[in-house]
């Protein structure tokens, strides 16, 4: 506690004596010209995170009656308003269920086989652009090392210049030149943190399409049994 009021009191006392925190902009702006590309790469998993999640939320917004009343439909023989409701609803498992619903009167395997094509085209649908996500989490890292190495050849260039360089000089442009390495994980782990809950949104979609191909399978062997 004696030691958190110190530092209080450390910064009430600097700023009381006029001086100049530095904004974050400011700092990063410090970077050095990787810091560039580094933006647009924080831009592109941004855009992406947000692009992917609204077709994912959109995908796994299925009504709880929808398997329902397929199964009320086909059990009296309304296989038109089955597949009326099929196509009306827009989501990859309703899909799915009408490419089976075309394929009634044809074996079982070939029900399921016609339904898992569907199913895997609606997958590649959903991961589409999640691979630029995955790249990103795994180059940004590298962007911002190789902006600190090239940061700090030119530093000990510049150095070289200069007979007795002080210790705090030295400290400041350290602590510049680390900033590209700092702004390059930090993008990376955003990045590795957004691709990994899209893909398991992802793989939850597909359990709801496996669940409902099984049980739509089930349906149609219902009357046999």
């Amino acid at each position: 506690m004696f030691d958190i009021l110190l530092q209080v009191d450390s910064v009430s006392t600097a700023a009381a004596s006029g001086v100049k925190v530095e904004s974050v902009w400011g700092m990063l702006s410090k970077g050095g010209p990787l810091m560039i590309p580094l933006g647009i790469l924080f831009a592109l998993v941004v855009f992406f995170f947000i692009e992917r999640l609204l077709v994912i939320n959109k995908a796994q917004k299925v009504d709880e009656n929808f398997m329902r009343i397929i199964r009320d439909n086909i059990s009296t023989g309304n296989v038109a308003a089955a597949r009326n409701l099929s196509k009306n609803t827009n989501t990859p498992m309703a899909r799915m269920i009408d490419k089976g619903l075309q394929r009634i009167g044809k074996p079982i395997d070939a029900i399921e086989k016609s339904m898992e094509n569907v199913g895997k085209l609606e997958m590649y649908k959903m991961e589409k652009n999640l691979g630029i996500i995955s790249v990103i989490a795994r180059i940004a890292p590298l962007f911002g090392f190789v902006g600190t190495i090239v940061g700090l050849v030119i530093l000990l260039k510049e150095f070289a210049t200069i007979s007795n360089p002080s210790i705090s000089q030295i400290a400041d442009a350290m602590y510049i030149k680390l900033i590209t390495s700092a702004s390059g994980l930090i993008i990376g782990m955003l990045a590795f943190l957004a691709y990994s809950y899209l893909d398991t949104q992802i793989n939850r979609t597909a359990n709801q399409m496996e669940s409902a191909s099984s049980e739509f399978i089930d349906i149609l062997q219902e009357p046999t049994r």
